[in-house]
């Protein structure tokens, strides 16, 4: 690979990792080339990139990013699978891929800045996605206030009700004959 291709690949690596929310370093050691390409598909599918890119070359690229983090990391064949909008959409999908192919290890990753190791990953793809959590949050924006009118419109209601019964209560009084 000549110096200017090695340069261009770092410097767009070193953007990529700038925009990232999560990375992901795994070894693909041991996984056929249709293995990779089901992987990359899946990942592609979710809007993650999946690049097998020289540990040198990561390296250079991470320096300034919050990947720096990994460079511990950068050792045997591996390869980096980044991830710009829901963490857990990939760690899900990584860590399924992982647990079913048995070849597949996840090393660790950096998720906003913060260094997670393999487990934390799993535990990362153990969250509810995106949609998920954003649908809870709204039940619960909207249970508050309904709440709060129930509770509002209970007040008059039972006024309502006593009124009634004191109607009802006079006009069997009166209905009644009087006792002698």
């Amino acid at each position: 690979m000549k110096l200017e291709e090695k340069k261009h690949i770092t410097e767009d690596l070193h953007g990529r990792f700038k925009r990232s929310q999560l990375v992901v370093l795994t070894d693909f050691k041991g996984l056929d080339v249709a293995s990779v390409s089901d992987l990359r598909r899946k990942l592609k599918e979710a809007d993650v990139e999946y690049k097998v890119v020289k540990n040198t070359l990561m390296a250079r690229a991470s320096q300034d990013t919050p990947v720096a983090v990994l460079s511990d990391h950068f050792k045997g064949p591996g390869a980096v699978a980044i991830s710009y909008q829901d963490p857990v959409v990939p760690a899900k999908i990584l860590t399924k891929f992982a647990d079913d192919s048995k070849k597949l290890e996840i090393r660790a990753a950096v998720l906003n800045g913060q260094l997670i190791d393999a487990i934390g990953v799993k535990a990362l793809a153990a969250l509810p996605s995106r949609e998920v959590l954003l649908g809870q949050l709204l039940s619960v924006m909207v249970a508050v206030p309904a709440s709060a009118v129930r509770v509002l419109a209970g007040v008059p209601r039972a006024l309502v009700n006593v009124l009634t019964a004191l109607k009802d209560q006079r006009q069997a009084a009166e209905a009644a004959p009087p006792a002698a």
